[in-house]
């Protein structure tokens, strides 16, 4: 059933994918107003969509976008166990499938398309653009998981042997979920919603989990020279879950000709969760970088800004 909130619709659904699993979406479209262009939101790692992007939509719907959203298998309302990824390449496929068949509907075709990504889900958003290089029209990446921190990346033996125990014991939930709460996000509030939101995962990693998500990382980062759409990645410098050296590297090797980087000074991992002049501010930035691509030719020139 469709909720009105200030001048907002909001819809909830279910798909099932490709694998039999039911996977709970979520859109939030302007009450009376027709979309000026779709968005699609990938949100992190045991996170989900419907509560802790809420007000992420809600200031996109307040500037005419339509905002879309899936939970990935094992998170938020899908089903699959809670917090585990047997395969990245599912999670992307997921995205896929139900993004495109939104923005194949009649209403849509002709509206242009991006990418809105959180953490792992800017790593989901690179791995769309990656399996379709011309469908999206432009990527918002938010603190993305490009790069690995030096001083935590593993031996290559390391690596080996994660993926030779975890093919014996996939299941097997023995890589320890630190609370990094209050070391990611500064706002009391933002916080306590986390920590109160029922359908976020703070458990153990599986092995299989931690698997997939190196694996994913590492290709990620050896490959950022394949991102060719245009792209507004934004990083706090004070990010310890996500590297910023990530993000300007990302800036640095892709072969966009519309890239811009966004560095704030002091921030953290969780953007949307910094203080309230700081959340404007980066809102502000995103807005303006969504509107300057909508309904405009997209420039021809990189862009730099810290």
């Amino acid at each position: 059933m469709a909720q009105y909130r200030d001048n907002i619709k909001y819809e909830e659904d279910f798909v099932v994918n490709s694998r039999g699993n039911r996977l709970f979406t979520c859109r939030w479209t302007p009450k009376a107003l027709e979309p000026r262009a779709l968005i699609f939101i990938c949100h992190g790692y045991g996170a989900e969509c419907s509560i802790s992007m809420g007000d992420t939509a809600a200031r996109l719907v307040h500037s005419e976008f339509a905002v879309y959203g899936i939970d990935h298998e094992g998170h938020g309302k899908s089903s699959g166990s809670k917090g585990y990824i047997s395969s990245f390449s599912n999670v992307v496929k997921d995205c896929s499938d139900h993004f495109k068949s939104v923005c194949e509907k009649q209403e849509n075709r002709s509206k242009k398309r991006f990418l809105y990504g959180f953490s792992m889900g800017g790593t989901v958003v690179l791995q769309l653009h990656r399996k379709d290089p011309l469908y999206w029209d432009g990527a918002v990446l938010l603190a993305p998981m490009c790069k690995i921190f030096d001083d935590m990346r593993p031996h290559p033996i390391v690596v080996s042997a994660l993926k030779m125990i975890s093919a014996v014991a996939p299941s097997w939930r023995v890589i320890p979920a630190t609370d990094m709460i209050d070391k990611v996000c500064k706002d009391p509030q933002f916080k306590k919603e986390i920590r109160s939101n029922p359908y976020m995962y703070k458990g153990n990693l599986s092995l299989q989990t931690g698997s997939e998500l190196l694996t994913v990382s590492l290709d990620v980062e050896k490959n950022l020279h394949e991102v060719s759409l245009p792209f507004l990645v934004l990083h706090g410098t004070d990010d310890v879950v996500a590297d910023p050296y990530g993000s300007k590297l990302l800036h640095e090797r892709a072969s966009s000709r519309d890239k811009t980087l966004k560095l704030y000074p002091g921030m953290w991992h969780v953007l949307m969760g910094e203080r309230p002049e700081d959340v404007e501010r980066v809102f502000a930035d995103v807005i303006s970088w969504l509107e300057g691509r909508v309904g405009a030719t997209v420039p021809g020139s990189k862009t730099r800004a810290s």
